[in-house]
């Protein structure tokens, strides 16, 4: 099975539920351009996530999905309205949506956890998802410590559900890696950072397009709560004041309202500009029909260079 077949989507790709950045206008360009586009949650109540998915639904007819994180203080109205709203795909994070999934495949929507373990993932297929996004710890935000190459295959391995790849993965051969390790699909954010669409401010993509290989770092690490950003002012000294083990509420004057700073004022020194490491590997301001096309067309010259591999 590919997951473009399970979705309904012209291409096997995802897109990242991005807080603050996934708006139902991005999600909506993005399942135009033939992937899944997704509405993020954030911190969002279930009033404007409705709003968000009206708009989306007024741009486009084809499938889309909501990315909703667990610890959000409204998640029982929000699983209640994607339910009314039958949202054809729901992805989650931060949590075990395991109360919700019978209402939510009830109406025929689709579960997709993201998971970060094999232990999370079978657990995740025990109360019934139709998948799991086994995200490396190369993306961008909130990220977990195994590898994409290691935590893939595991993943696959240990499950009878479809899996999919996320983390690192910015062109076709990052795809064509994926398939290679059992998953069906992939999800990326970061490349489409880098998109005319994305609603993030222009320092802000301009930020992603400058940035090199080893221009991102973890903070929150000791605190249990890694973030993989670009290198700033504020993310060098929150890994600083970490080590030194300064109080938590200290921290978060740091990070207080970092990513609004980042995506609407365009803050490269003291806003968090998530991004994944693949970072390194995204060199110009695109749009998003040609980024999924690109990375399409790369994804079957790859295929047909291995073909023609004998090992």
């Amino acid at each position: 099975m590919k997951l473009n077949e399970f979705l309904g989507t012209k291409y096997p790709i995802i897109q990242g539920g991005m807080a603050n950045i996934a708006t139902g206008e991005f999600a909506a360009a993005v399942s135009n351009a033939g992937g899944l586009g997704l509405i993020a949650s954030g911190g969002f109540d279930a009033t404007r996530i409705k709003e968000e998915i009206d708009k989306c639904r007024a741009l486009t007819d084809k499938p889309f999905g909501v990315n909703l994180m667990l610890m959000n203080p409204d998640v029982d109205n929000i699983a209640k309205m994607l339910t009314e709203e039958k949202v054809p795909v729901i992805t989650t994070g931060a949590g075990s949506p395991e109360k919700y999934v019978a209402d939510w495949k009830s109406v025929g929507t689709k579960v997709i956890p993201v998971v970060a373990s094999v232990a999370l993932a079978k657990r995740m297929e025990r109360i019934g998802v139709d998948a799991v996004i086994a995200e490396g710890t190369e993306s961008g935000g909130h990220v977990g410590e195994m590898t994409t190459m290691t935590l893939v295959p595991m993943v696959v391995d240990a499950l009878e559900i479809p899996v999919i790849a996320a983390g690192g993965i910015a062109d076709g051969r990052g795809i064509v890696a994926a398939l290679s390790l059992g998953a069906i699909g992939v999800q990326v954010g970061t490349v489409l950072l880098a998109s005319n669409e994305c609603p993030i401010h222009e320092n802000y993509k301009q930020a992603v397009v400058k940035a090199k290989d080893n221009q991102t770092m973890v903070t929150g690490r000791t605190g249990g709560a890694p973030v993989r950003v670009i290198k700033n002012q504020m993310a060098r000294e929150y890994v600083k004041l970490e080590y030194q083990q300064v109080a938590t509420e200290e921290l978060e004057k740091l990070t207080l309202g970092s990513l609004r700073r980042a995506v609407l004022e365009g803050d490269t020194k003291t806003g968090s500009l998530m991004a994944g490491q693949v970072c390194g590997l995204v060199q110009e301001i695109k749009p998003v029909a040609d980024i999924l096309a690109t990375m399409m067309d790369e994804a079957k010259k790859e295929l047909a260079k291995l073909s023609a591999i004998q090992l």
